[in-house]
């Protein structure tokens, strides 16, 4: 998609095409621009929602790749919460944070324990030259616009800090999490100038090297974003 490294400007776009459940990029920006004029009730009711220890899960007007329940409105989970992402190139290890990121982790938590994640591949890798190293994965037609068919608010601080090491939800504009989230495998610090994407674990070392080493092959057909050429795919998502 990009074959050298991106201006500011440039990778200002890349930053806002870091979006899921959408087709194209085009698809993500109207996404954000429609969600744009809700974002203050939304977030209003996000809010009210954490005050009173329940989340919501409303449709998101779309067919889910894998048919699934919604997750409880009451988090099951609390503090931090140990996962391991089965996938073909080892075992990535997870600690999740149920408290500061409550409903995001009890959607994944759900989502995990439904296999919803089962064989599914991470569809889109951005390298250093794009201004981000993260690998994106957690939608099962692997194309970067499916989901589970409804979506939740962000839970975001302000103060989020996308370092090596960080699980963060991809997202088409402000409270569309679904499914999709991204694995910081080196700095992409870039992204804190708008920390848009709810943080709700981080990865071990030992797991952040085996994905660096799969980023090394670089991007499927050259560039900077897009496919990985090296597979990497979910074979299953284990909680605790």
């Amino acid at each position: 998609m990009l074959s050298r490294a991106l201006t500011l400007a440039a990778a200002a776009a890349l930053l806002l095409s870091l979006a899921a459940c959408g087709s194209d990029d085009d698809t993500a920006s109207d996404s954000s621009a429609s969600n744009s004029s809700a974002t203050g009730s939304a977030s209003a009711s996000a809010g009210a929602n954490e005050a009173a220890g329940t989340c919501s899960y409303p449709s998101d007007g779309t067919t889910a790749a894998k048919q699934v329940d919604t997750p409880p409105s009451t988090p099951t989970e609390s503090g931090k919460v140990a996962a391991t992402m089965a996938t073909t190139i080892g075992d990535l290890k997870l600690t999740l944070d149920a408290d500061k990121a409550p409903c995001t982790v009890n959607s994944f938590v759900s989502l995990a324990k439904q296999g919803f994640f089962d064989d599914t591949r991470c569809h889109r890798l951005t390298t250093a030259a794009s201004g981000i190293s993260v690998l994106q994965c957690g939608d099962p037609t692997g194309t970067g616009s499916g989901g589970p068919g409804y979506s939740f608010a962000d839970e975001l601080n302000g103060k989020e800090h996308y370092g090596k090491g960080v699980l963060a939800m991809a997202n088409a504009g402000p409270d569309t999490n679904g499914s999709q989230f991204f694995l910081v495998y080196a700095d992409s610090s870039y992204l804190d100038q708008q920390p848009n994407y709810t943080i709700f674990g981080t990865i071990d070392p030992a797991s952040v090297k085996l994905i660096a080493k799969a980023a090394s092959a670089g991007v499927a057909g050259g560039g900077s974003d897009g496919a990985p050429k090296t597979k990497v795919e979910i074979r299953k998502v284990t909680v605790r």
